[in-house]
């Protein structure tokens, strides 16, 4: 596994992986993970299950992204396939160069590679233009994609012109022995309303911050517990002073992901007012805790959950505002489903066992693949084979 974004850092993409790797090992397989350094945290270290995770001394320059330059990263990363006998590499991430330049330099040393992309892009700013070009060229010699939804999928393909028989959809999954409800009774206690979420433009705070002062006004017992750090936070306490609503929205800060569930049982209704995205753990995470799920109706949100389990909203304040009503007044006529039902559901739905099954076919078709030629060619310069490795005496076959 190859990610600029992993533990310490907090997300779904590193949650993605962790959980991915570490099915693979309970089922006898082998996985080394390779991200940058997060402060001190350099070096090899292993993880639960004997993961054991590279921490490469990389240049950081922006969002936990490391500085794509592409040659000065093979050395290192080339010495940790070679040594670790590594067949296949599985990048995350269209965001981190970390991954792609992993999959670039497995392509030199003959090895297979699959990509998973989590996020959705636009295609008309400079920045989306940019990543696209770069994202067209490394998945041209990536042998599989993956796509967490099918709109996600259609995104990829068009974006970065990869062939869509090449691109397989296979769901996030959430550990339901984890999120889960309340063994309790709800009590009649008020309304919460939780938001778990990065605090940034992607995630729609700006709507957030627009709806939290009306919904306080038209229902004066609700309360909204939000968790999550930002740029974006300033807004929400500019917000909270003016309209004097410290004792109604509280700020949590930043949250371990093995605290997530405990806040979101705290609450009774989540909202999620993403502007793009390609699946949304939270919102499943949420759904397997019995929370009623209130979302904006954008990119591949709208093949997650069925529609029992979530009420959508157009991506603006009156949108978020409209949904939120709707999702109270069923709750008061009391047409939602219980909590325990709603965990059932999500269970039977995203289960890490069949995401699992579903990956090792992915890995089994691309280890059945020919190898490239130009591979082949590529190989005889840059790779040592595992007795010149192991020897005493190394000797060079083919020059640098």
């Amino acid at each position: 596994m190859a990610s600029d974004f992993f533990y310490p850092n907090t997300g779904g993409v590193e949650s993605h992986i962790y959980q991915l790797s570490q099915c693979l090992l309970r089922k006898g397989h082998k996985v080394i993970l390779i991200t940058h350094a997060y402060g001190d945290r350099t070096g090899v270290r292993y993880m639960t299950g004997g993961l054991k995770v590279y921490y490469l001394p990389f240049w950081v320059v922006y969002n936990q992204c490391t500085l794509p330059t592409l040659f000065t990263s093979f050395p290192l990363i080339r010495h940790i396939l070679v040594r670790e006998r590594i067949d296949i590499v599985h990048g995350h991430s269209a965001f981190s160069a970390l991954a792609h330049e992993a999959m670039f330099h497995a392509k030199t040393l003959g090895l297979k590679t699959v990509f998973t992309d989590h996020s959705l892009f636009g295609f008309a700013d400079a920045s989306a233009i940019i990543t696209n070009k770069l994202l067209k060229v490394f998945l041209s010699v990536c042998n599989r994609v993956i796509c967490v939804s099918h709109t996600g999928k259609e995104n990829t393909a068009l974006r970065a012109g990869v062939d869509p028989n090449r691109i397989f959809v296979i769901p996030n999954a959430v550990d339901t022995d984890i999120f889960r409800p309340l063994s309790t009774a709800p009590s009649d206690s008020p309304v919460t309303i939780v938001v778990v979420s990065r605090l940034v433009y992607r995630k729609g705070i700006d709507l957030l911050a627009g709806v939290i002062p009306s919904i306080c006004a038209k229902y004066p017992e609700i309360k909204f517990l939000i968790g999550g750090e930002g740029p974006k936070r300033i807004i929400l306490e500019e917000v909270i002073e003016r309209h004097r609503l410290q004792s109604r929205v509280t700020l949590l800060g930043p949250i371990k992901h093995d605290k997530v569930r405990d806040v979101l049982v705290m609450g009774d209704i989540f909202l999620n007012s993403s502007l793009t995205e390609a699946f949304c753990m939270a919102i499943v995470e949420a759904a397997a805790c019995g929370l009623q799920v209130v979302s904006t109706r954008v990119g591949g949100i709208v093949e997650v959950l069925p529609k029992e389990l979530i009420w959508f909203a157009d991506p603006s304040v009156q949108g978020l505002f409209e949904g939120l009503q709707a999702a109270i007044k069923d709750r008061v006529a009391g047409q939602v489903l219980p909590p325990k039902v709603c965990h059932e559901k999500v269970k039977r739905f995203y289960q890490w066992d069949d995401i699992l099954v579903r990956t090792m076919n992915v890995y089994e078709s691309v280890s059945r693949d020919p190898v490239d030629p130009i591979s082949e060619r590529v190989q005889h310069f840059w790779r040592f084979d595992l007795a010149t490795v192991t020897s005493k005496q190394v000797k060079l076959k083919g020059s640098y």
